[in-house]
C-alpha cells in the first residue's frame, strides 16, 4: 500500500517520520484555498483537507494524506500572509490574546475519505516594536497561517498553548495515527 504525502510542507514529512512513517511520494495539490462567505474557522478547515485529499491523483489502492492548519481569532480565518504588512496586522491582532490553531487530516483510499481534526487553544504576548519588526525581517512568516510558526522563532511569543502542541506545528501526531491505522496503514514501524 502506496501513501502519497499531499503536502510540501517539510515539517509535516518530519512529524509523519515520528510515526516512523515516510511517504511513499510527496504530491502538493494545487486547489482554491479563499474562505466562502461566512464560513467560519473549523468548517473552512476541514473542507480544504478533505479538497485537498480529493485533488491528489492517486492509484485506488493508494492512500493520500492531506491537513490544513488555520489560525482563527474568533470567527475571522487568519490564513497565509500575502505580505510584510498583512503578516503585522495579524501578529498585531493576536498579540494578548488566545486564539485556535485547527489542523484538519484527511485520508483517503479511492473513494473513501477518513477525517479527523485538532483544535488547540493558544495565547501569543504582545509584541513589543522591535520584536515584531525582528520577526517580520525574518521572513519566517511567510507561507505560514496567522503569520507564525510555534516550531521556529516565534516559539518565544507563545507563554500559553492547551492542545496539540504538533497540531499547531501543522500536523497532529495522535489524530494522523489513528486515521492511519483505521485504514490498515501500519505505523511505529521504523520509528526511533
Amino acid at each position: 500500500m502506496r501513501l502519497i504525502l499531499g503536502s510540501a510542507s517539510p515539517r509535516r514529512r518530519e512529524l509523519l517520520a515520528q510515526l516512523g512513517v515516510v511517504p511513499d511520494a510527496v504530491t502538493p495539490p494545487e486547489i482554491d484555498e479563499t474562505p466562502r462567505r461566512g464560513e467560519l474557522p473549523r468548517p473552512y478547515c476541514v473542507r480544504l483537507a478533505m479538497e485537498k485529499a480529493r485533488a491528489v491523483a492517486a492509484g485506488p489502492d493508494d492512500l493520500v494524506l492531506c491537513a490544513d492548519t488555520t489560525v482563527a481569532l474568533g470567527r475571522r480565518i487568519l490564513g497565509k500572509p500575502a505580505d510584510a504588512a498583512e503578516a503585522a496586522a495579524f501578529l498585531v491582532a493576536l498579540g494578548a490574546r488566545r486564539h485556535q490553531v485547527i489542523t484538519a487530516v484527511a485520508l483517503r483510499r479511492g473513494d473513501r475519505i477518513w477525517q479527523r481534526d485538532s483544535v488547540s487553544a493558544v495565547r501569543m504576548k504582545r509584541l513589543s516594536d522591535g520584536e515584531l519588526n525582528a520577526y517580520l525581517a525574518s521572513g519566517e512568516w511567510q507561507g505560514k497561517a496567522g503569520g507564525y510558526a510555534i516550531q521556529g522563532l516565534a516559539g518565544a511569543f507563545i507563554p500559553w498553548i492547551s492542545g496539540s502542541f504538533t497540531g499547531i506545528v501543522g500536523l497532529p501526531l495522535a489524530e494522523t495515527a489513528a486515521l492511519l491505522q483505521a485504514a490498515g496503514y501500519p505505523v511505529f514501524r521504523g520509528a526511533a
